[in-house]
Formats: C-alpha cells, structure tokens, sequence
C-alpha cells in the first residue's frame, strides 16, 4: 500500500493534529467546545512531546504508546472507519466490521506514530472560532508555518457525538487533500475485490511494524 506525496501531507499535518489535540494525564480538555479543544491542549502537548524526545529516540516505538494513550481519545476512529468502507458497507457483515474497527485504529496509531518522527517544532496557528451551536460538524482551520516556505493550510474536521456533546475529530483537509477521502480511495476497491477480511488482516500486518527513524 504506497503512500503518495499528498497522503504523506496528510498524515504528516495530522500528526501536526496529534500534537495539537492530545493532551497529557494532567491536562484538562473541553470536548465541548472543537475550537477550544484542539487549541488549549496544544503548548501542553508540543512540551510533552519536546520533553519525551530523549525516550523517543532511544525507542521510537514510544510513540505508538503516545498516540494511542493521547490522541486517540479524541479521535472518532469508528466513524472514519465506517466512511472508509463506504459504499461497500451493505456488502459486509456485522463480524468482519467488529475486526476492522480496531484494525484500522491500529493501522493509523503506527502511521500517526510513523510521521510523529518528522516533528521539528513547527509552529501550529488557529484561525478565530466560529460559532458552532447549530452544527454537529466543524472544520477548524489552522495554517502550519515553517521556516522557508509558506504556510501549509489546513482543516480539521470534528464531529459532535449525538448523545453526550462531546466533539471528536475525524478528518482533515491539508491544501484540498482529505486524508479520509484518500484512505477511502485507497482502501474500497481492495474492500471490494477482496473482501473487508482480507483488507483487516493486511492492516494488522501493517500496524505491527516498528517505528524507525529516516535519516
């Protein structure tokens, strides 16, 4: 399964996202507010990170342990994942959905994990909040900026759960490309042609991988 240049923008800003919304055990989150949520957290957790990088090194593996214990609280993984399956949802069973829902979980902790170790201390800044009382969806838009080209824009998308209030994020939009829409893409036809089973297991083998630093 390669990665293109545009996915590598979109996992390499989402990690940008994890560094943004995940937060230490200490730290306080409103997951009532999306705007709130993914800009208070931030200077906590680009601190934990900067602060971790000594561990990290020694054993890049850590960084799964980071994204699965920090960020994914506060990602809504079923929801991407159902979307990922799409319109091949109707050819698929109850039980092949129950082992894909942690599998691309798993799958996306690694890629997350992965890209966290191109993380040099770029700078994240969050455009006004809107108001949000009438949505259940949400796009927060924020630019990267990094020394020596212009800034990367870029959109978080955040859903709100129907029942408890709380705000997840989903998506997001990196200058047009949708990491979703992108795994979608990538994925379906392989859903498709060779079954939801085949595709669990082929991430599973994935997410087993190590982290490893690119020199």
């Amino acid at each position: 399964m390669m990665i293109n240049n545009a996915m590598k923008k979109c996992f390499f800003c989402l990690a940008l996202l994890g560094l943004s919304i995940s937060v230490s055990a200490t730290g306080n989150v409103d997951k009532k507010d999306p705007y709130q949520m993914i800009k208070t957290v931030a200077e906590i957790t680009f601190k934990r990170f900067a602060n971790e990088q000594v561990a990290i090194r020694a054993e890049p593996n850590l960084l799964k342990t980071i994204v699965r214990e920090e960020l994914m609280p506060y990602i809504n993984y079923q929801y991407a994942a159902y979307k990922v399956i799409g319109s091949n949802f109707k050819k698929t069973n109850q039980a092949d959905r129950a082992e894909f829902v942690p599998a691309f979980r798993e799958y996306l902790i690694t890629a997350y994990a992965q890209v966290f170790t191109l993380y040099d201390n770029q700078k994240v800044e969050f455009a006004p909040a809107e108001d949000f009382a009438e949505h259940r969806v949400v796009s927060v838009d924020t630019s990267v900026i990094e020394p020596g080209r212009g800034p990367i824009n870029i959109s978080f998308r955040v859903r709100k759960h129907k029942k408890t209030g709380d705000w997840k994020a989903y998506d997001m939009v990196a200058e047009g490309v949708s990491l979703l829409d992108s795994k979608q893409a990538e994925l379906s036809g392989l859903i498709r042609q060779k079954g939801l089973a085949h595709v669990t297991e082929m991430l599973k083998e994935k997410s087993a991988k190590s982290i490893v630093f690119k020199s």
